[in-house]
């Protein structure tokens, strides 16, 4: 099920800040920046941003030339396998679940070469794990919840470093979540200046 959320700027922050949204891939033994699932931009004080989180994600795989497999529907507990066929490399589900049912896994299962696997989340990229050998899984495990903050010189998605990841401490639980507004409040100019600050309102619940 979709949630529909809408970004709303009520602060008194003329400056022409960036917002990022994004998740956290939280499987066992990942260690890795966050991709900028969502960046949203101009939008001034008084404006707003309606946006969709489908609850659904699709997974890909993409190879050192370039090339993508096409998406599939992914749902937390679904194993896929990248084989090699008589037309070459080929993702599918697999027909046994993942290790963990929290988890989407895609294993390489080539007889050589890397992969890189991809999650997407409305369209949009939402994690990602490079130089997948053959024989290793990658996996991706997300909490009901987003990251949200304001940043500067973000590309939506591109990974983001560390330096800006320590700049968003905003987690915003969309667990039992129809819809709501994302409030930004704070900023201002001179020392008065409050920092800015994300809140959910107006929620409606399933």
């Amino acid at each position: 099920m979709d949630i529909q959320l809408n970004f709303i700027n009520q602060s008194a922050d003329a400056s022409d800040v960036q917002i990022v949204i994004f998740q956290k891939n939280v499987a066992t033994g990942y260690e890795g920046s966050a991709v900028a699932w969502r960046v949203i931009q101009y939008c001034g004080p008084g404006d707003n941003h309606p946006f969709v989180y489908p609850t659904t994600m699709r997974v890909s795989t993409s190879d050192s030339y370039g090339n993508y497999e096409p998406q599939l529907d992914a749902r937390p507990g679904d194993l896929f396998q990248v084989t090699l066929t008589g037309s070459g490399e080929t993702l599918a589900k697999a027909a046994t679940p993942a290790s963990y049912p929290t988890e989407v896994q895609v294993q390489n299962n080539l007889p050589q070469g890397a992969i890189n696997a991809h999650i997407y989340r409305d369209g949009l990229l939402l994690a990602s794990r490079t130089s997948v050998a053959p024989g290793q899984t990658a996996a991706f495990e997300f909490k009901p919840t987003i990251w949200i903050g304001a940043v500067s010189q973000v590309v939506q998605g591109q990974i983001m470093n560390s330096a800006i990841l320590d700049q968003v401490n905003t987690e915003l639980s969309l667990l039992g979540i129809r819809s709501a507004d994302i409030v930004m409040t704070g900023g201002g100019p001179g020392e008065s200046a409050m920092p800015l600050a994300f809140s959910l309102q107006n929620i409606v619940s399933d």
